[in-house]
């Protein structure tokens, strides 16, 4: 099973006959296990040249960029070598078409609440009091049924987001990561920066996996599709925030593998530091590596693998073979 790699320190990306070495500022050389790499992420300063990028353009790994806050600034994006004409004229019609673009952003909306409040399940059963919180969101996921307008099916999520995110102080038990509200660029306290970090991380998985499949990522329904690079990985990531990335949050906070000291500020926000991002990566990249068990294949799959199905599904309903269901923890 290939990986992500991850690069926090600078230095310099090297073509070295076959392979890859990262020289770090240090001048220490490490070699890069390509074959076993999926893609890259790039987090300190990294200087590479042409032919560092016609290899990765060979092997067929992504390059992704994060800027020294963490958030992302662009991917190096290989040539695209399962795009296919058919599909990306079905996903642009698919788009053109309102109806069914409507229908499917609302099937992403209702997946990641459906995850959203699966995950609030699983912590009431362990002696967290959600009762009623879950009731009210339940509430609220039935006016989506009633939304005729990808707008108004946002602002129900939007609603259903911050009743969501209000429940977070209830599952941690570290004063050091009280939620108060969620904000974004810069975030404002140390649980914020965590929920964008892990976002950020699920958002280029999803765009990786993409990569392997033959739909093109620039074509999104949820979230428009207008002069950002890409935004069908936004609509997948949807689905897998809150089991793949809340959920390992809590279980981090609350098992002190993150803690206060692996966050620093700067300028107007809160980050965390290379210490905290090795971390939360390690055990990231090991979640995607878990692997349960997939009612319909009657075997066990990688969550990696499952966000892999899932954009399967997705080309299924864009040409019309089967309606898409998001999966559901």
């Amino acid at each position: 099973m290939k990986r992500m790699l991850y690069l926090f320190t600078s230095g310099k990306l090297l073509r070295m006959n076959n392979t890859l070495v990262f020289e770090k500022e240090d001048g220490k050389k490490v070699h890069l296990p390509v074959e076993q790499t999926d893609s890259i992420c790039a987090f300190g300063e990294i200087d590479l040249n042409k032919r560092v990028l016609e290899f990765l353009t060979q092997k067929q790994i992504p390059l992704h960029f994060f800027n020294r806050y963490d958030y992302y600034s662009g991917t190096y994006y290989p040539r695209e070598h399962l795009n296919s004409g058919f599909l990306i004229l079905q996903q642009a019609n698919f788009y053109n078409d309102g109806k069914k673009r409507t229908d499917l952003a609302k099937r992403f909306v209702r997946g990641s609440m459906q995850n959203m409040l699966s995950v609030l399940s699983y912590y009431n059963r362990r002696g967290k009091d959600l009762e009623r919180e879950i009731e009210g969101l339940n509430a609220l996921k039935e006016r989506l049924e009633d939304t005729g307008t990808i707008d108004e099916a946002m602002a129900i999520e939007g609603n259903f987001r911050d009743l969501y995110y209000k429940c977070f102080d209830t599952i941690i038990d570290d004063s050091s990561f009280e939620f108060v509200s969620r904000t974004r660029q810069p975030p404002l306290n140390r649980l914020n920066a965590l929920i964008s970090f892990g976002n950020t991380m699920l958002y280029t998985t999803v765009l990786g996996e993409i990569y392997r499949t033959h739909l093109d990522p620039r074509i999104g329904y949820l979230h428009t599709t207008n002069f950002r690079s890409f935004s069908l990985n936004l609509d997948v990531a949807e689905v897998f925030k809150p089991i793949l990335v809340d959920r390992l949050i809590f279980a981090m906070i609350n098992k002190k593998q993150i803690q206060a000291k692996h966050f620093a500020k700067h300028l107007e926000g809160i980050y965390m530091n290379d210490s905290g991002k090795e971390i939360f990566v390690r055990a990231y990249d090991e979640k995607l590596k878990t692997t349960i068990k997939h009612p319909g294949l009657k075997r066990s799959v990688s969550y990696r693998y499952l966000i892999r199905l899932e954009l399967y599904k997705i080309e299924k309903q864009i040409t019309g073979e089967r309606g898409y269901i998001p999966w559901k923890e």
